[in-house]
């Protein structure tokens, strides 16, 4: 007699059952997804007892066609897709046609559903998947599922749940993602009599989290729109000086779908390293939108986690997203950015009056070339020479003094020597203007001046002026011999000027001191990867070449490093071979391995500027210098904020002068 049973109908979709509805949570997110693809603008979800005794979802969707109700309750049946073609192309968040038979295996269910179309709606009470009624109804368009006593054919299931408050609980976080990831949709959800959420549904993901987490959650963003090789980033992340403990905060939607992924996780992370405190963690919520045939979804039974068809471009895109956003609101050049704006447009605005003072004259097509200059206090008369032999010949003891020379009609040269100079031709040709020379440029004119001669004059100045000015920063002086004091515009700034000195002797020793020098090994050290890891280093062996790793396979999944930086040489070579494997793997853009990092931020804390050591100021001007013009310099090694800056209006403000 065989060994093998056909199991029983009941038996197999209990157990299928099993694989999709875990507890209440999976059955709120199975059927409000279905609203969510049923082109829904408004969804109440209430439920009582943690959703173990009741569950109502109801919807303004399109709704179900009468003659579908019942065929949807069926194993396997689904409206989005047709054929396994449509399966490398998902674009809805359902698509198993498993949820809605899970569901009515293991309770008592209620669908009633409207179309716009139909008259009358329908409705539908099942037990254990069985159809008990189905009848006309009244109702209005879209669709109410109810769902009671939860497991209550399954006691063994039924046991594992946990405490009410517990299971309303997990429900609050679903709801709560999915209202972030469809800000168009107002979501309300009521447990237990009591109204807790309501979103707004006006499209605007920052009223959905202000809605969800509270003022100030959402007011420690920052917005992100980003786009890089057809991967588009949006939603919001926290400011650089807020942090949490953990990642719970990390909310991703890969195309509105919330996902659990390490690329994401690793993407923002590493665009927040040195900009946070080491142990502490970003929080975001980000919308990650990549075509629907390079991403699938069918990889796990709750559709959570997914697998990107190319995961350098996704984290590439989140990393330089996570850079931009942090990079618009950074304060210090921000500040420094429009105070230079400012005093540009007012340096060239001076040029402008000036060069419009200067070019009235009245001059009517001159026969000779003169040299003018309007600001001299007394006018002169002398004679142009054509070359120094005929200058020489009638002034014998030429002086050195510089004098202007002008020639006009109907005046004699004077016999006073000293106006006679030598002038090269060549110093008559027009001189662009420097704030280092004389106020008025000295201009030929051999013709009227014409409109686009001053045009030109003007945009030369303009850009002069632009490139040759310095946005004035002074120097306040020290407080306790740790922070620099200075001010730029109308904003007061306080530099740790340890914390400074730290960052940049890090990023130096960062770019030059793994090259400098390799130690040939005596005994090649084997390292054991895992395959993913091995194939990330083999392809990566250029890179580690130039980091001072020198290796070659040594078997399967096996290395032998032949050559390592010399400042390393004392190190654990596997751990940090290894480190940088998993890095690697990982698509990590910085793969140095916290062994380095370790041993840079300890010789670029011993090295730096400590405090109250006594600098003079050209010594603290020039770390201000260093710091204002590279804005990667805002935070040290560790993360800690190198600036802190205050407003003329802030500090007046404290004063009560405003």
């Amino acid at each position: 007699m065989g060994k093998i049973n056909i199991l029983d109908k009941n038996i197999s979709e209990l157990i299928a059952a099993g694989e999709v509805i875990e507890r209440p949570a999976s059955i709120v997110k199975e059927l409000v997804e279905n609203a969510i693809d049923a082109g829904s603008t408004a969804i109440t979800i209430e439920i009582k007892r943690g959703g173990i005794s009741y569950i109502r979802i109801t919807d303004n969707g399109c709704g179900f066609e009468k003659e579908d109700i019942p065929v949807a309750f069926k194993r396997h049946a689904t409206s989005k897709i047709t054929s396994t073609d449509d399966l490398d192309c998902i674009a809805t968040l359902g698509f198993r046609g498993e949820a809605l038979a899970s569901i009515a295996a293991v309770s008592k269910m209620e669908l009633t559903s409207k179309t716009i179309s139909e008259q009358f709606g329908s409705s539908i009470y099942l037990e254990a998947g069985e159809e008990v009624s189905f009848e006309e109804a009244g109702c209005p368009d879209g669709t109410t599922m109810i769902v009671k006593d939860l497991f209550y054919n399954v006691p063994a299931r039924l046991k594992f749940l946990k405490k009410d408050i517990s299971e309303a609980n997990v429900i609050c976080g679903i709801v709560d993602k999915l209202a972030l990831s469809n800000p168009h949709i107002s979501f309300k959800l009521i447990s237990d009599n009591k109204v807790k959420l309501h979103t707004p549904g006006n499209g605007d993901m920052l009223s959905a989290i202000h809605a969800v987490f509270g003022k100030d959650f959402s007011g420690a963003l920052i917005p992100v729109d980003y786009e890089y090789n057809g991967v588009q980033v949006t939603g919001y992340t926290s400011k650089a000086n807020a942090s949490r403990p953990n990642r719970a905060m990390q909310h991703f939607f890969v195309n509105t779908r919330y996902v659990r992924s390490k690329v994401c996780t690793a993407a923002i992370e590493e665009g927040y390293k040195n900009a946070i405190m080491i142990g502490k963690f970003p929080f975001c919520v980000l919308d990650v939108k990549v075509p629907f045939n390079s991403v699938d979804v069918n990889v796990h039974p709750a559709k959570i986690e997914v697998r990107f068809t190319n995961e350098r471009s996704v984290f590439d895109a989140i990393y330089f997203a996570i850079k931009s956003s942090l990079a618009k609101t950074d304060h210090l050049t921000n500040a420094i950015q429009s105070n230079k704006n400012l005093a540009n447009a007012q340096l060239l605005s001076k040029f402008k009056n000036e060069e419009s003072e200067q070019i009235k004259i009245n001059v009517e097509k001159p026969k000779e070339p003169i040299v003018y200059q309007p600001k001299m206090q007394a006018q002169s008369t002398a004679q142009v020479f054509s070359t120094k032999a005929e200058y020489e010949v009638q002034v014998k003891k030429p002086t050195h003094k510089e004098v202007v020379v002008q020639k006009e009609d109907n005046h004699t040269v004077s016999n006073d020597l000293s106006q006679f100079q030598y002038i090269n031709p060549e110093s008559l040709k027009p001189k662009a203007v420097s704030k280092k020379e004389s106020d008025i440029p000295i201009i030929k004119l051999e013709q009227p001046i014409e409109e686009e001669k001053e045009i030109q004059q003007s945009i030369i100045h303009e850009e002069q002026a632009a490139q040759e000015y310095d946005l004035p920063i002074r120097m306040i002086g020290e407080l306790f011999k740790t922070y620099i004091l200075f001010e730029t515009g109308e904003n007061f700034i306080m530099l740790d000027k340890h914390a400074a000195h730290e960052r940049i002797l890090y990023e130096k020793l960062k770019k030059s001191i793994l090259t400098e020098q390799k130690q040939m090994l005596l005994k090649p050290i084997i390292v054991n990867l895992s395959s993913a890891e091995f194939n990330a280093l083999i392809a990566n062996e250029e890179l580690l070449n130039s980091m001072g790793f020198v290796f070659e396979e040594f078997g399967a999944n096996t290395v032998a490093v032949r050559e390592v930086p010399l400042v390393l040489s004392h190190y654990d070579i596997q751990t940090i071979l290894l480190d940088i494997a998993v890095k690697l793997s990982e698509n990590k853009r910085d793969v140095s391995s916290g062994v380095y990092e370790n041993l840079l931020h300890s010789i670029a804390c011993r090295s730096a500027i400590k405090a109250n050591d006594t600098n003079s100021i050209e010594e603290l001007n020039e770390l201000i210098r260093m710091v204002i013009t590279n804005d990667e310099i805002r935070n040290c090694p560790h993360g800690r904020p190198i600036v802190t800056m205050s407003s003329k209006y802030e500090i007046e403000k404290q004063f009560g002068r405003i």
